[in-house]
């Protein structure tokens, strides 16, 4: 060292100094990586839209699954039906869309077999589900929560903004007063939060996810949007 220049001292310092950041960083991201940890954690609010998975249990499975509350549950069909299907759904999500019309054939085909439950999981990065999805609670209190929800996810691409949602109220027969203001008040906020709640503790962590429920109370997860071919056997084993 006592041969070098100033100069040379310095340069040498700075390459030495990166040479040990190099060789610090390398052991402290060497563990991640062979983990496979090397994306940032997320928060536990939902945030996936799932496609059809073809390739659903055909056996029951254990599922934390909140019990149906005639008086707080939204109801579709006879409500002693052998088979209840509990959907968690986001009214802005596209493959909800496609889920939707699954469940309509599902309610046409097994008529009298099967109730419909359908509960919220408005998605993060979707900014017309959390609304409308209060919006359809608001028009639930006033008994129109189906004709509501239909119309809602029928326009889902281009009819949700508020404006949209306020249209869809005086459609199908809302006192638009006591709507806006059950609205704005985000009056069934809390329900909306006990709804996700209960979705995620029963695996959810996307939309749309359901469960079918046996008449012995067994359980079958349907993950995403599959078409009503794949669901109808799903249902029948039940039959």
């Amino acid at each position: 060292m006592d041969s070098l220049s100033p100069m040379q001292i310095f340069v040498f310092g700075i390459v030495e100094g990166i040479l040990v950041l190099c060789t610090i960083f390398f052991f402290i991201l060497l563990p991640g990586y062979l983990n496979g940890d090397t994306a940032p954690a997320r928060d536990n609010a939902p945030s996936v839209v799932l496609p059809a998975d073809n390739n659903a249990p055909s056996a029951p499975v254990a599922i934390n699954l909140a019990e149906v509350d005639e008086k707080k549950d939204h109801i579709r069909g006879d409500k002693d039906a052998k088979i209840t299907i509990v959907e968690y759904s986001d009214i802005e999500c596209p493959f909800c869309s496609k889920f939707h019309a699954t469940m309509n054939q599902v309610m046409d085909e097994f008529d009298g077999d099967v109730r419909w439950v359908y509960r919220h999981f408005p998605l993060s990065f979707h900014p017309n589900a959390k609304p409308a999805a209060l919006a359809a609670e608001c028009a639930g209190d006033q008994g129109k929560f189906w004709e509501f929800l239909d119309l809602a996810i029928e326009r889902q691409q281009s009819g949700i903004d508020t404006a949209g949602l306020k249209k869809i109220a005086a459609e199908v027969g809302l006192n638009t007063a006591k709507y806006e203001t059950c609205v704005q008040k985000q009056t069934f906020a809390s329900k909306l939060a006990d709804d996700t709640a209960s979705g995620s503790r029963a695996g959810a962590n996307g939309t749309p996810y359901s469960v079918i429920v046996g008449p012995n109370g067994d359980k079958l997860p349907i993950n995403g949007a599959l078409p009503f071919e794949n669901v109808k056997p799903m249902i029948e084993q039940f039959l």
